[in-house]
């Protein structure tokens, strides 16, 4: 072999390793870049799979702040469409009892008042306050069960109050009072009833 041929033997021999190696180191940055873009790639996605998490969480909070405060809103609307009606209904309550008293079942319940009054107070003082729109009954009332019947100095609404000095007692039989009973005691019953 001469030495022209041993250089270009020695050379294609130099160029297939060299290539060789070339390939092999091409192919280990290659993996190497694969395996670092995989890598980046899976840490990206847990970014944002906790980032989508963090922002479901702060919108679901937002929700639920702006749900809580709609729901304030609602119970204040409701709250005070409740005392409208509940004022509405404790007016045309009171026209119906300044119509009642004006029949003759009104003149007999004063008159069952004022004997229950007499029989709890018994042989003790007895003072009977009537409301000043009943003075044109407390004469008639006053004769027929022979008691002290006085007239208020201001309105209760009807009905009797009478008082026992001797024992400090108040007995309270006054539309006024039994009305605003009823107002405080009035709750509006909002659970709905199946209809079959």
């Amino acid at each position: 072999m001469t030495t022209e041929e041993k250089l270009k033997h020695f050379q294609d021999i130099c160029m297939s390793d060299a290539r060789d190696k070339s390939a092999r180191l091409l192919d280990d940055y290659m993996n190497a870049l694969e395996k670092t873009f995989e890598e980046h790639k899976t840490e990206a996605r847990k970014r944002a799979e906790m980032q989508i998490e963090a922002e479901t969480e702060k919108l679901e909070r937002e929700i639920n702040k702006k749900l809580s405060i709609g729901q304030l809103d609602l119970r204040r609307k409701i709250s005070r469409r409740q005392e409208e009606l509940k004022d509405k209904l404790f007016v045309e309550l009171k026209d119906r009892l300044a119509n009642f008293m004006e029949t003759r079942e009104y003149q007999t319940l004063l008159e069952q008042q004022v004997k229950a009054a007499k029989e709890f107070a018994g042989d003790e003082e007895l003072i009977i306050y009537m409301d000043p729109s009943d003075e044109d009954k407390a004469r008639r009332l006053a004769m027929h069960n022979n008691a002290s019947i006085k007239i208020s100095e201001y309105s209760f609404l009807g009905g009797i109050r009478a008082v026992i000095p001797g024992k400090h007692i108040l007995i309270d039989n006054s539309f006024g009072t039994k009305l605003e009973e009823a107002r405080h005691a009035f709750k509006f019953d909002l659970g709905g009833k199946e209809r079959g």
